[in-house]
């Protein structure tokens, strides 16, 4: 697992919901079929609004036309990140596009265990509203260790949560991989 993850930010609201993530009519794909997978990519967040994006002057797309990834791989989010259903693909879904970390304020519950179970994607909390201080496309870092997030077109530092105890959980691959190294069951 890396340690310090550099990339390019892509804005939420709060109350992002598992069916804006992920609409219902995509879920018809297999995202252990490598070529299904992708297509989780192509639409990830494809029912988010764009006042839900923080951009009441325009839409940035999270997507240009016909990609499967994102050119974003943090997403700084607001409250109740992924509430809504326990749909399992939407992780699935935001790690298809590129995203390798979300900072939010909070997550539901079973977003939060979902992007754990299967490592898909790191989900890390601030106790800030970063949604006010980040933009789309701003160049951040995280440093797990430190447990600090830089931007740096500002140089402003903010303090995030790390993954605790989940994190060897994350770094074993997923739950079940980890279950395996701990001896939990064989297979």
């Amino acid at each position: 697992m890396q340690k310090v993850i550099r990339g390019r930010a892509f804005v939420l609201g709060d109350n992002i919901d598992t069916d804006q993530i992920i609409p219902a009519q995509y879920l018809t794909y297999n995202p252990a079929i490598p070529e299904e997978y992708r297509m989780f990519g192509k639409y990830a967040l494809a029912g988010v609004p764009a006042p839900q994006m923080g951009l009441p002057k325009g839409h940035i797309p999270f997507h240009t036309r016909d990609e499967f990834v994102s050119d974003y791989q943090i997403i700084v989010a607001g409250k109740n990140f992924g509430c809504g259903s326990s749909r399992e693909h939407a992780p699935v879904a935001l790690a298809a596009a590129g995203i390798q970390v979300i900072v939010a304020e909070f997550y539901a519950r079973i977003f939060y265990r979902n992007c754990i179970n299967g490592a898909y994607v790191m989900p890390l909390e601030t106790s800030q509203r970063l949604v006010d201080e980040i933009v789309t496309g701003d160049e951040l870092t995280i440093d797990l260790e430190k447990e600090i997030l830089t931007n740096h077109k500002t140089n402003d530092q903010w303090k995030i949560s790390g993954l605790g105890e989940v994190a060897e959980i994350f770094e074993a691959g997923g739950i079940f991989n980890y279950a395996r190294q701990k001896g939990m069951f064989a297979g």
